[in-house]
C-alpha cells in the first residue's frame, strides 16, 4: 500500500529534515541505499552509509540524524531500526493466511486436544496425546509426536518434525524443516561397537522462541534441552542433547552446540562457531565468527578465532600473523649477511 512521504512521517512519528518539498510524493517500497530509487525509502543505520546515500535516487531516506548534503527529505527517527520494522512491515506483501481448522488430508491420533483457531496443513500427522494452543498453525507435512504440547500462537512452517514429549510454549515460530527432539549424539563403546545412550528426556522451548529452517535441538538423555525466552536461532544450527541455553540469546547460522553445554542469558554466537560439550557461557559473552570455543567463559567475555581467546589478543595475534612474510623474508636477508660474514672470518683465518 503506496503512503506520501508525509505520511510515512506521520506514522513513525518522524522529523522531516533537509529538502522539505514534494512531502506528497508516493513510498511504494524500502530498499537498501545502493538500490533505492525514485518510489523507494531508504535508510541510513550507521556513518558508513552516508556517502552512499547523498548519490541515491531514493525519496525518502529514515536516519537517526540529520546528514549534511542529502538531496531527498530526512525523516529524523529515535531508532532507524525500529523505524525500519515499522515501514518493512506496511509493505510487507499480503499472503494469503492458513484455514483454521484440519485439512481433510491430516491424520490426528487419540486424544488430541485442539483449541479455538488452530490450523492443521495438508498431509500432517498429530499423534496421540498431543495439545495444541488457540490460533496455533501447524503447517502442511509437519509430524507432532506422541505427549507433545504447542502453545498458543505458534507457527511451524512445512515439514517441521516435533518429537514425542516435546513441550513449545507460546508465539514460538519454527520454520521449514526444522526438528526438534530428535536423539541426540551420544555413544559408549562397548564390545566392540558403539553403543546409542538412550535419550529419555525431552526439550522444552520457551515462550517467543524463534528458530530458523534447518535446525535441529536434540532431545535430552534425562531432563531437558532447553531453549530460553526470546532466543532467536538462525537456519542450520545443531543444538545437542541436555544443552541449557538462556533467555534473549541471539545463535547465528551454522553454529554447533555441543550436549550438555550451558549459555547464559544475553548470550551471543556469530556464524559457524562451535562449542564443546560441557562447558559454560555466561551471560552477555560474545563469541564472534567461526570460533572455536573449549574452556568456559566469563559473563561478558568478548572471544574471537579458534582457539578462542580475548578479541583484543585475536586481534593482536592476527596482525602478528599477516607480518610473517615480511619477517620471513627479513630473516632470509639477515641469515645471507651472517653466512657472508662467516665465510669472511674462515677465508683470513681469524674466527
Amino acid at each position: 500500500m503506496a503512503l506520501t512521504i508525509a505520511q510515512l512521517a506521520e506514522r513513525l512519528g518522524a522529523e522531516v529534515a533537509g529538502r522539505t518539498e514534494g512531502l506528497d510524493r508516493e513510498i511504494t517500497a524500502v530498499q537498501p541505499v545502493a538500490a533505492a530509487g525514485a518510489g523507494d525509502v531508504t535508510f541510513v543505520a550507521d556513518r558508513r552509509h552516508e556517502a552512499a546515500a547523498k548519490t541515491c535516487a531514493a525519496a525518502a531516506v529514515l536516519v537517526a540524524q540529520t546528514i549534511e548534503g542529502l538531496a531527498a527529505p530526512q525523516l529524523v527517527v529515535a531508532n532507524v531500526d525500529a523505524a525500519l520494522i515499522t515501514v518493512l512491515e506496511h509493505f510487507a506483501p499480503t499472503l494469503k493466511g492458513p484455514t483454521k481448522g484440519v485439512d481433510p488430508t491430516a491424520r490426528l491420533g487419540e486424544n488430541v486436544q485442539l483449541a479455538a483457531g488452530v490450523s492443521v496443513g495438508p498431509y500432517a500427522v498429530i499423534r496421540d496425546d498431543v495439545r495444541i494452543g488457540e490460533d496455533t498453525c501447524i503447517g502442511s507435512g509437519c509430524r507432532v509426536g506422541e505427549g507433545s504440547t504447542i502453545g498458543a500462537h505458534c507457527r511451524l512452517d512445512s515439514n517441521v518434525v516435533v518429537y514425542h514429549q516435546c513441550t513449545i510454549g507460546n508465539h514460538v515460530v519454527v520454520q521449514a524443516n526444522s526438528t526438534i527432539g530428535a536423539i541426540g549424539f551420544g555413544y559408549t563403546f562397548l564390545d566392540g561397537a558403539h553403543r546409542l545412550l538412550p535419550h529419555n528426556g525431552g526439550v522444552v522451548i520457551e515462550d517467543f522462541v524463534e528458530i530458523g529452517a534447518n535446525t535441529c535441538v536434540d532431545r535430552a538423555k534425562f531432563g531437558n534441552t532447553m531453549i530460553g525466552a526470546g532466543t532467536k536461532i538462525d537456519n542450520l544450527v545443531q543444538i545437542g542433547h541436555n544443552v541449557i541455553i538462556g533467555k534473549c540469546c541471539l545463535i547465528a547460522s551454522q553454529t554447533g552446540v555441543a550436549g550438555s553445554s550451558r549459555l547464559g542469558d544475553g548470550v551471543v554466537l556469530a556464524g559457524q562457531v562451535g562449542l564443546a560439550d560441557n562447558i559454560e557461557i555466561g551471560d552477555g559473552a560474545m563469541i564472534g565468527a567461526q570460533a572455536g570455543v573449549m574452556n568456559n567463559v566469563e559473563a561478558g567475555k568478548k572471544l574471537a578465532w579458534t582457539p578462542a581467546v580475548d578479541v583484543k589478543e585475536a586481534a593482536r595475534a592476527i596482525a602478528y600473523l599477516f607480518r610473517l612474510p615480511k619477517l620471513a623474508q627479513q630473516l632470509k636477508r639477515l641469515t645471507a649477511k651472517v653466512e657472508k660474514l662467516e665465510a669472511a672470518k674462515d677465508h683470513t683465518g681469524r674466527g
